[in-house]
């Protein structure tokens, strides 16, 4: 079978997570890798016997590797725009870390030079490769819910309490410097968590009608602002074009899990975990019977992704397949969050 050369910029947690399922998916393979860390190099090129030669630390070097089908940049949140721009400069495919951006005017500069160009860009929301997700968009098509009205969209943990040995909670001190609160980094609850659930909720608004991608409210906003000026707890309600209703928070002091609602006019969808289907299990609940769906897969949505990322691009196709991010809802997901944030 034929594969894509897959090549990473970063090679911090996430990046290791993505390369662990490259080698999972019989369509993929990690060719090449860059860091400014010698050591993070030497730890990936042994654990995925990655040439020496494909081995970089100055990250331009891998964009110039011709050998290298698609970039998946795994760097801070900062760092996103700078290599999107240099990736579409160098005709490179893109795979982006969420949130693409830190702001809807960096997404609006690359949407100007994109068009130019016509490179395959995907944002890694990996969720949306999960059966589940194609499971709920085919329960939604065939009205089981009947019309879609609403939803709630929730992805939050409790990253500041910790317990001690004798099980009392105490309050962590917010480490400046942890990208996550820090507001130079793009740290924060809505750019980190709050990206999930306002994609997801672009896609479910999508399937009610395609005037959802014409306008936005973002009504009843709440957020809690750290010490080192980032939202800590956030929710919004987002009113789209066609009277879609999605309530959505993200937090690191609640544990709110993953869990999504979908609320159509004669039942609902629970999602347990939406952003991992770990569970693998969803209910649909209509005129009070509740039925519950389990989904037995060896692939998680990580690998889901690779392969059908993968796919797409050994198709020589130029957006990934739906109901993965396109360019536009990136776009779209951004203006939201924005709003969102201000």
């Amino acid at each position: 079978m034929k594969q894509v050369n897959w090549g990473i910029i970063g090679l911090g947690k996430i990046a290791l997570q993505f390369a662990e399922n490259v080698n999972l998916a019989d369509n993929a393979k990690i060719k090449g890798i860059s860091s400014k860390d010698q050591k993070k190099i030497e730890y990936f090129k042994t654990k995925f016997q990655i040439e020496k030669k494909y081995c970089y630390n100055n990250y331009e070097d891998l964009l110039d590797c011709d050998d290298i089908d698609i970039i998946y940049i795994a760097l801070p949140n900062s760092l996103h725009y700078e290599w999107i721009n240099k990736c579409i400069q160098k005709n490179k495919r893109i795979l982006v870390e969420k949130p693409s951006t830190l702001n809807f005017s960096q997404i609006k500069t690359i949407d100007e030079k994109f068009d130019m160009k016509n490179i395959f860009f995907a944002e890694a929301f990996m969720y949306r490769f999960h059966p589940q997700i194609l499971k709920i968009i085919d329960i939604i098509k065939k009205k089981e819910i009947g019309n879609v009205l609403s939803m709630k969209s929730y992805f939050g943990t409790d990253i500041l309490t910790k317990k001690n040995f004798v099980g009392f909670k105490r309050k962590k001190n917010i480490d400046e410097n942890n990208r996550l609160f820090s507001k130079k980094l793009g740290g924060g609850a809505i750019l980190d968590l709050g990206c999930y659930p306002v994609s997801f909720s672009i896609l479910i608004a999508s399937l009610v009608s395609r005037d959802s991608f014409k306008d936005f409210q973002i009504l009843n906003k709440k957020k809690e602002i750290s010490i080192t000026d980032v939202d800590i707890d956030s929710y919004a309600e987002i009113k789209f074009e066609n009277n879609f209703i999605a309530k959505v928070g993200a937090s690191f002091t609640k544990n709110l899990g993953k869990q999504t609602e979908i609320i159509g006019n004669e039942g609902k969808i629970i999602i347990e975990d939406t952003w991992h289907g770990l569970s693998s299990k969803i209910y649909v609940i209509n005129k009070g019977d509740k039925k519950e769906i389990k989904f037995k897969t060896k692939d998680n949505a990580y690998t889901c992704q690779i392969k059908s990322l993968s796919k797409d691009i050994l198709e020589h196709k130029k957006k990934p397949e739906f109901p993965g991010m396109t360019f536009d809802e990136s776009l779209f997901n951004m203006k939201i969050i924005q709003e969102w944030l201000n």
